[in-house]
């Protein structure tokens, strides 16, 4: 989880890509204006074009890959069903995102061991627990809560956060990732899974 930040390249890079291919393809056009002895204008202009449509191409892919991160408030969701902690509520909730196009990255409490086994559970069991790889899951270290770490990587992949907690106590910190578009709401009703995506 701890390069969940580094994996979203900036929109400014789609952006940059687009004007490339605006101003090759504003070049092509010029170029079929100008008269038959300058074939190799109009050729350099159609290779840009070429060039440019490519880079847009894997930049957009980049892009949307990269904005399918969605972070997972752990610690919440494994009560969604009942009330009470169970790792299979979580599992069904990562298996839908997972099936809608999401990598989530999910985030715990220190504590959640003890909640679902009676004793600590770190990173790696978790996340063989879940059948997601290590990188995707994180214990926050004892005293720490996770609720501060959840909103930090939030705010530093521009994801969204699965949780229905509110985050009272972070709103004054945090305001730019609690709002309403960037958390999702969810929760079972007559054993049928729902978000508010």
């Amino acid at each position: 989880m701890e390069d969940l930040g580094q994996e979203f390249p900036g929109i400014s890079f789609v952006r940059t890509s687009i004007c490339l291919l605006l101003v090759s393809l504003s070049g092509l056009i010029a170029a079929s204006f100008i008269p038959t002895d300058a074939d190799w204008l109009f050729l350099l202009a159609l290779i840009c074009v070429m060039a440019s449509t490519i880079l847009f191409i894997r930049a957009w892919f980049r892009w949307r890959r990269a904005n399918t991160w969605i972070i997972v408030d752990g610690s919440n969701v494994m009560h969604w069903k009942d009330g009470s902690p169970d790792l299979d509520t979580l599992k069904k909730v990562l298996e839908t995102l997972k099936r809608a196009g999401f990598k989530p990255g999910v985030m715990f409490d220190a504590n959640v061991g003890y909640k679902v086994e009676g004793h600590y559970m770190d990173d790696r069991k978790l996340s063989r627990a879940l059948g997601l790889r290590s990188k995707q899951v994180m214990v926050a270290p004892k005293g720490t809560p996770a609720d501060p770490l959840i909103l930090q990587a939030a705010r530093d992949s521009k994801a969204r956060i699965v949780t229905n907690d509110r985050f009272r106590d972070w709103v004054d910190e945090f305001p730019d990732v609690l709002k309403a578009d960037r958390l999702v709401k969810g929760g079972f009703r007559k054993d049928e899974l729902w978000f508010s995506l």
